[in-house]
């Protein structure tokens, strides 16, 4: 890289979007076909596809046909999200080397919006994940930890391929720490310097300083007498196929007067009510988990009405459950109330889906401008205080992100 490069807006935006996509992990690992649905080369905010959800049928025995209605699902992806970093500086600066200007104003400013987007992501993987294998608290620090993962994807039918890790620092570093014997070739310890364990169980493992820790909420007061009520506690597939994630409502009774509060992305079970093979709908030796979708508080009597994901749906192509829960079955959470526990994932890549489509360009701009690297866009404007004599930069991007198939995915702790 030249020293003796000059300044200008191009030269800036390119090294910008260059530091903001070296720095990115979670933003890589998911799923961008959807990219291209949206306003060409300029995108606006606010902008709504519809994706299909995953067709799945029924095996007929016998020779007699036997024709499948498929119905399809859609749900939203919306390029929601506008993100930025603003730059002001002085004349001065821009007579700098263009590496001295990088270390010192615009790569500290793209770690911030790469970390920014990458937090996002995870958040999103996080929050729908209603699978969750291991003991809350505990780091992994054994393969054997590690494991319980894959072989929770292997059990719901995902793919094996395209499997991906976000491990926590100290998730990371306590499975790193037992691997020593691997490190003793080349591409281990090429791999280790990227912040890269080697492939386990069909997974590549990256670490995440952004993995999401989740504070459950305080149920305290109704942990040891929990249980579902009322009636309709299930529904089929038609009637849940385009709500996100398939949400139902459904309502807890915490059997006290006492309130508690539920946070999004708490994780639950019921008791009686096993997971299934969305494949196969063979019934598994585990209990089906849910996951709460929006805060809630209970009522002076301890009900709570929540969404809940997945759908109870007890037959059928799209069966999630071996049956449907019985008024004053017992629910049971994962962790304890008021915890907070650090969320590594494991996932297949198609579990969600990312868009950042260029920006368009304001209209008035002294000047601006939008590029693309490897798929992602951000956008520069420039702009000069003439009173204060400093230069005004900003860059922005849009980002849409839905975790589409929550089924893929899985939080991981140590046992």
């Amino acid at each position: 890289m030249s020293t003796n490069t000059l300044l200008t807006n191009d030269v800036i935006l390119k090294y910008g979007i260059m530091h903001f996509f070296n720095n990115l992990v979670a933003t890589k690992l998911v799923n961008r076909d959807f990219e291209s649905e949206f306003g060409g080369s300029s995108a606006k905010n606010g902008e709504t596809i519809r994706i299909a959800r995953p067709i799945r049928g029924t095996v007929r025995e016998g020779a007699v046909m036997q024709a499948q209605d498929i119905t399809e699902g859609r749900t939203a992806l919306t390029i929601a999200n506008q993100f930025g970093a603003d730059l002001e500086f002085t004349s001065r600066d821009l007579s700098l080397s263009v590496d001295k200007f990088q270390e010192r104003i615009l790569k500290p400013q793209m770690i911030k919006l790469a970390n920014h987007v990458d937090s996002k992501i995870v958040t999103e993987l996080t929050n729908q994940s209603y699978n969750w294998v291991g003991t809350p608290g505990l780091t992994i620090d054994a393969v054997t930890d590690f494991f319980k993962a894959p072989e929770r994807l292997d059990n719901l039918g995902v793919d094996t391929d395209s499997r991906v890790g976000l491990l926590s620092p100290g998730d990371y570093w306590g499975l790193a720490g037992t691997l020593t014997g691997l490190y003793l070739n080349d591409v281990a310890t090429s791999a280790l310097k990227r912040a890269k364990l080697p492939m386990m169980g069909n997974v590549d493992l990256y670490q995440s300083q952004n993995v999401l820790s989740h504070t459950n909420g305080a149920w305290a007061a109704q942990v040891t007498a929990m249980a579902i009520t009322g009636t309709g506690l299930s529904t089929t597939y038609a009637l849940a196929k385009d709500t996100q994630y398939f949400v139902m409502s459904t309502q807890i009774n915490g059997g006290t007067a006492t309130t508690g509060t539920f946070k999004k992305g708490d994780v639950f079970t019921i008791s009686g009510v096993f997971a299934v093979n969305p494949i196969t709908k063979n019934t598994q030796d585990f209990l089906q988990q849910f996951v709460i979708q929006a805060d809630g508080t209970n009522d002076g009597d301890g009900h709570l009405n929540v969404s809940i994901a997945p759908a109870i749906i007890t037959s059928g192509a799209y069966q999630t459950v071996s049956a449907a829960p019985v008024a004053g079955s017992a629910v049971v959470f994962k962790g304890s109330p008021g915890v907070t526990y650090k969320q590594s994932l494991c996932y297949h890549k198609d579990a969600a889906t990312l868009a950042m489509p260029a920006l368009q360009k304001p209209q008035g701009a002294a000047w601006a401008e939008s590029r693309s690297y490897e798929g992602i866009s951000l956008r520069l404007v420039q702009g000069y205080d003439i009173v204060n004599d400093v230069q005004q930069w900003r860059f922005d991007g849009l980002y849409g992100v839905l975790a589409h198939n929550p089924g893929a995915i899985t939080r991981v702790s140590g046992t």
